[in-house]
């Protein structure tokens, strides 16, 4: 027997074929924006929590002479996660060397010049710093090295009678200020180490590192020593121990003319610098002036890279070569350039 279904189509069927959940699309939306937002909101807090000196601007708020900033300097490349910065030993300044590095330290050098004045008394500098691993011996002998390029003759003491960061640079020699201040050396002139590139800097190593350096440098020895030498050199550059851990800064910066003192960018907690300017508005130092080191975006308001490359670059190759194409134009150029290659 067979029966008839009672039923027919009323409308036939119709859509997409593929599935109506999940939609790609939006998926897709989603993901985008999460992956935007999460970093930027990384970034915010992690910029927000972090109390550390940046760049120049965290620097406003203090009245302390700028004189100088020292873009960052090192030998290895930068990971993810970097830890504490620390003092690279080398010398970076090199006689005809145009790179960033060494137009920071000749722009320092132009600085010093302009404070010291005429005054060729006014001679003898001292480094140093809140917090250790400032980068004090490698500015000093940095420094240093602007000025013996300048022809100056140069003096550079290691005052760290603790670490001899600076004596590290000839070799830490057994014989030196610790040496001389302890009567061990009667002659100064025997523990001075030469370079052996440049006759005109001279380097005073600490010696035997002594038991008791606040004592030695408490002795009037140090003052004789000073005042010798003074007459000897264009500049002395003393690198010492950081401030408010031991008193050897505050004995050695009374024979000195000009305190330097250096804030390393990512190091220096920023609550510090209240105490700076006290320290300035006090008068602790003489002719207290700032040094920042080791910035990875240097150079005033805008990148160091930026602001010193698209400036320098712009106006030499656009504004002389509009200079050379109009001439050109004229047919005057060939002759002058076939003169003056």
């Amino acid at each position: 027997a067979f029966t008839a279904y009672n039923t027919r189509i009323v409308a036939p069927p119709h859509g997409s074929m593929l599935p109506m959940s999940p939609v790609r699309k939006n998926i897709l939306m989603v993901a985008c924006a999460l992956g935007l937002l999460i970093p930027v909101v990384i970034i915010f807090i992690c910029e927000n929590m972090n109390t550390r000196v940046r760049g120049r601007k965290d620097l406003e708020s203090v009245t302390v002479p700028f004189i100088g900033e020292i873009p960052l300097f090192t030998r290895k490349k930068k990971g993810i996660f970097r830890k504490k910065p620390q003092e690279v030993r080398a010398i970076v300044v090199k006689e005809g060397s145009r790179d960033i590095i060494n137009e920071a330290f000749r722009v320092l050098r132009s600085n010093m010049d302009f404070m010291a004045g005429k005054d060729s008394s006014q001679n003898v500098f001292v480094l140093t710093s809140f917090n250790p691993g400032s980068g004090k011996s490698f500015l000093t002998m940095n420094i240093a090295m602007s000025f013996v390029i300048k022809k100056k003759k140069i003096l550079v003491i290691d005052g760290d009678l603790r670490h001899g960061s600076t004596s590290s640079y000839v070799d830490s020699p057994k014989t030196g200020l610790s040496d001389y201040l302890g009567n061990r050396v009667s002659d100064w002139k025997e523990i001075i180490v030469k370079d052996g590139k440049y006759d005109n800097l001279h380097i005073l190593p600490i010696g035997t590192v002594p038991p008791n350096p606040t004592e030695l440098l408490e002795d009037g020895k140090l003052a004789t020593l000073i005042g010798a030498l003074r007459g000897e050199y264009d500049y002395i550059f003393i690198d010492c121990p950081p401030i408010d851990i031991v008193a050897d800064t505050q004995i050695i910066e009374k024979l000195a003319d000009r305190t330097l003192f250096v804030v390393r960018s990512g190091l220096l907690d920023r609550c510090m610098l209240p105490e700076l300017e006290n320290i300035y508005q006090e008068k602790r130092f003489k002719n207290l002036s700032v040094i920042l080191n080791g910035t990875e975006s240097a150079g005033g308001r805008y990148s160091y890279r930026y602001g010193y490359r698209y400036g320098y670059r712009y106006g030499y190759h656009n504004g002389y070569s509009s200079y050379y194409g109009s001439k050109a134009k004229m047919g005057g150029v060939n002759g002058w350039l076939s003169n003056n290659q």
